[in-house]
């Protein structure tokens, strides 16, 4: 997998103060797509093991309080990145005690593979569905069309 941005805090993308990672690669090329610099896979820079360590400490710094971490791209669950994003979202459940999970994908929840799914049971939110231009709204919280759904999984507090 390779990401294209990573930021250690960010009030942006998710409730409260967080870690964010975009990664690179997704199929669905939205009309209007504000990130069409992340969908070809090769772009970007590698996620690795010392960018994943990174990702951990910074969750569970206490110096800044974050929430949690936030998934965006690209696509997380585009089908080359789910291996990492899986071991990721693992490693946060086991190691960053209280962190919440949230995720971004232009697949619909019904619609996932069953490697896709298996990510599933550790996050909390997942906002699902293509950016449509013609449904945009600047007022919703958290998705950029209206035909976005935003599913609350789990709590993990």
């Amino acid at each position: 997998m390779n990401y294209h941005r990573y930021y250690q805090v960010d009030v942006v993308n998710g409730p409260g103060t967080r870690c964010t990672l975009f990664v690179a690669g997704c199929e669905h090329q939205c009309r209007g797509c504000y990130n069409q610099s992340t969908w070809d896979p090769r772009s970007g820079h590698p996620f690795d093991q010392p960018m994943e360590d990174q990702i951990i400490h910074d969750l569970n710094d206490n110096r800044i309080h974050r929430r949690g971490l936030s998934l965006s791209g690209g696509d997380p669950l585009f089908p080359s990145n789910v291996p990492a994003v899986l071991q990721l979202v693992k490693r946060v459940r086991q190691e960053c005690e209280g962190k919440d999970i949230w995720l971004w994908t232009g697949y619909k929840l019904n619609e996932l593979t069953a490697a896709q799914r298996a990510i599933l049971p550790y996050i909390d939110v997942l906002i699902d569905g293509k950016f449509e231009q013609s449904l945009a709204d600047p007022s919703l919280l958290y998705r950029g069309s209206s035909n976005q759904i935003v599913h609350h999984l789990h709590e993990h507090q």
